[in-house]
């Protein structure tokens, strides 16, 4: 924070920053600095001293479950003993009667089933490719990962591999046989696809290999097609038929002159699906913002998607590209209408949580404001840009912005997030409820109370999600006294996470979300196993949620698959038959507890895989700003890491050390091996600097250690205080 701070009704605020909001954002926005600044001005007076106290709320629980535990030795509480406590003291509230949300508009994209993806804000390539997401090849997404078994172990560089291309072909033309099922005949028989018309209608027709002829079972599924003329002077074209299935698009792509067209007897040059029908750009977890110019460029990129203008340059293959948003798509439906389809996914903002505060603004007597309040601020004034444009490709179509709130603890937080919203669209001029809420269910304050969590946001409501990454690093630490934690594989079948993500369906269901707000499921962690992926994780469109998140734009296209084969809305309607199990509030009550002896091996295996993936992702994030990152493991294969994963490996170690399973010595030895491990899994990365120099430990293996040895006292386990002190020394330093 510079000394030549600039005042604004009382705030004290970064001249870099000031500029941004006063030159760049408001501008052409509808409101002036003025009401910008005194809108957050407010926030800070009215909500900042009630944001505090439920901070201070959060600890005081925390003291007294830990308090408890540790009186009680190695024998906890059972899960009814443990309600009746938590009752006693507030921290599980009782439920009150029956209700169903009521968010007004919202666009369509949240009453569908399909993928979402979350992508770090920081990053304008990675924003433009996840919001562009919407529309994804499948012959590439499978072609390029191990989707499906090939005789060749991985995706050939270089020349086209025909063999491979066969199999992807023979896969789609069976998925295409269960989405768009055909009359007697199967898609890899087809000849020839054409639209023909009669009686002031077009109709798909289809040919056959033999000379005989078929069509769509359901002829309705057929809902619009495209033709793109190649050259002014050539009357051939490329045909596009658009259809529909599960409430999700599929356009097959004819083109006899295309390279992959050419080899299919149809002229099939590609089936491109519906993929990533939402997106979640993140200023939080996945992102290393720890000052004013952190912020202001994840802002930037953010009213960059709003105003429609954000590009990014980047050379790949030797070859310069730039990326934008892509435009609509449009079609001619059978009647001969035409048919517009967003060709963007629909966008919402994911803020940081109300335990964080930032020196990039300070109130009247000095103190850095909640972050969250200026993320409030900040990202609705871009969005006034969307909801002012007049054109089709607008982000919402039915002027809504959308918000993800994470960290929530409790009806308390919730509601405070509802009146927090209204002061800023008060403050913007803005229709009360006109910015919804996504609530990430990842705290278990949350989960025990979450039928009244979403109580209090029932006017903004628009998703739930099991954020079950940080779900799991709160449990560990809620629990930290009642004994050691098995190793992390186990925690899948611990009985607390089966209930946790059914309750959180039933209480969605039960809630009126169904058929009209998302329901959703976490990540998948590991980016290239695209084939573990499409065994696994076809089990949450089951579950009754109607999205789920995915690491990459590849797998979104891939997960689509699962809402094709999966009908979430007729599950959905199942589910709410059966209705809620009561019981479900008490299961989740249940510690994961080590009931086991473990050998000297498995200690030592799961220590260096914690600390191994603590290092790779710190080093990075403390060294390179980078919140979100590729880290391999033990095994070189590459995970999805960000602060959730990090919340639960250092709580992990942090409680083998306070029961006695590891040592300070071990716990130190086993950083020294595994800072090696990691500095040589990054040395070809040229801004990559060493853990390990000598003797000497860099501040990122300093990070790492103090984020074990503090996980004990740290409020919720949280790892921003130590990670943000490392990063602003690296840039001070710099």
């Amino acid at each position: 924070m510079t000394d030549s701070l600039i005042l604004r009704h009382g705030l004290q605020i970064d001249p870099a920053l000031c500029s941004f909001i006063e030159e760049d954002l408001l501008p052409d926005s509808g409101a002036t600095p003025d009401r910008f600044w005194r809108g957050l001005a407010e926030l800070s007076q009215r909500l900042g001293e009630r944001n505090q106290e439920h901070l201070a709320r959060r600890a005081a629980l925390e003291a007294a479950l830990h308090e408890r535990q540790k009186r009680a030795g190695p024998a906890p509480a059972a899960p009814e003993a443990e309600r009746e406590f938590l009752e006693s003291i507030g921290y599980m509230l009782p439920e009150g009667p029956d209700f169903l949300i009521e968010p007004g508009a919202l666009d369509a994209e949240f009453a569908a089933a399909g993928p979402q993806l979350v992508t770090p804000l920081s990053n304008a390539r990675f924003a433009l490719n996840a919001a562009n997401a919407r529309w994804g090849s499948l012959y590439d997404a499978l072609y390029a990962t191990d989707a499906i078994p090939f005789p060749d172990e991985a995706p050939p560089a270089g020349a086209y591999d025909a063999q491979r291309g066969a199999h992807v072909v023979a896969f789609v033309a069976e998925f295409l046989d269960s989405a768009l099922p055909l009359v007697n005949a199967r898609h890899a028989e087809v000849s020839a696809y054409r639209v023909i018309e009669g009686a002031g209608r077009r109709a798909l027709e289809v040919r056959l290999q033999n000379g005989g002829a078929s069509a769509l079972l359901n002829p309705e599924q057929f809902v619009g097609y495209a033709r793109d003329e190649r050259s002014p002077d050539d009357s051939a074209s490329a045909l596009r038929l658009l259809c529909r299935h599960h409430g999700l698009h599929i356009e097959l792509q004819l083109d006899p002159a295309h390279p992959i067209g050419r080899t299919h007897p149809a002229g099939l040059a590609d089936v491109v699906l519906e993929a990533a029908l939402t997106t979640i750009q993140d200023c939080e977890d996945s992102v290393a913002t720890v000052d004013a110019a952190d912020k202001i460029a994840v802002y930037r990129n953010w009213l960059g998607l709003m105003r429609g203008d954000l590009a990014a340059s980047f050379e790949k293959n030797g070859r310069p590209h730039k990326r934008r948003l892509n435009p609509d798509r449009t079609y001619t439906t059978p009647a001969g209408e035409t048919l517009r389809l967003p060709g963007r996914s629909l966008m919402l903002v994911r803020h940081v949580g109300a335990h964080l505060s930032t020196d990039a603004v300070l109130d009247a007597a000095g103190a850095p404001i909640q972050e969250t309040f200026l993320d409030a601020m900040t990202t609705a004034a871009a969005a006034l840009h969307d909801l002012r444009r007049t054109d089709s490709d607008r982000n919402s179509r039915v002027g809504a912005i959308y918000v993800v709130k994470p960290k929530v603890h409790g009806p308390e937080e919730a509601a405070l997030v509802d009146e927090l919203f209204t002061v800023v669209e008060d403050a913007l001029g803005l229709a009360q409820y006109t910015i919804k809420v996504g609530l990430m269910d990842e705290e278990r304050r949350t989960s025990v109370n979450l039928k009244e969590c979403l109580r209090d946001l029932q006017r903004r409501l628009v998703f739930i999600n099991t954020g079950f990454l940080d779900r799991t690093g709160d449990e560990i630490h809620t629990n930290f006294y009642a004994g050691p934690v098995p190793p992390k594989a186990e925690f899948k079948n611990a009985a607390w996470l089966e209930a946790y993500e059914t309750n959180n369906v039933a209480v969605g269901l039960a809630c009126g979300l169904g058929g009209r707000a998302q329901i959703g499921k976490g990540m998948w962690a590991q980016p290239d196993a695209m084939a573990a992926m499409l065994q696994a994780k076809r089990a949450h469109p089951e579950s009754g949620a109607n999205c789920a998140w995915t690491p990459s734009p590849s797998a979104a296209t891939l997960h689509a698959l699962h809402y094709h084969a999966v009908d979430v809305r007729a599950r959905q309607t199942e589910l709410a038959r059966v209705g809620r199990r009561p019981e479900l509030r008490t299961q989740l009550l249940t510690p994961i507890r080590l009931e086991r002896k473990l050998s000297a091996e498995e200690i030592d295996r799961e220590l260096a895989n914690n600390l191994q993936g603590i290092l790779g992702y710190v080093v990075r994030w403390i060294d390179q700003g980078v919140g979100c990152s590729r880290v391999p493991d033990l095994n070189d294969v590459d995970l999805m890491e960000d602060r959730a994963t990090l919340r639960i490996a250092s709580q992990h170690v942090a409680n083998w050390l306070q029961h006695g399973v590891i040592s300070e010595t071990q716990l130190d030895a086993a950083l020294a091996r595994m800072a090696a491990v990691v500095d040589r899994q990054n040395a070809m990365d040229p801004a990559y600097r060493p853990l390990l120099v000598g003797a000497q430990a860099s501040p990122a293996l300093r990070a790492a250690r103090e984020l074990v040895l503090s996980g004990a006292g740290e409020i919720n386990g949280y790892t921003e205080r130590v990670l943000f002190a490392a990063r602003r020394s690296i840039k001070t330093d710099a």
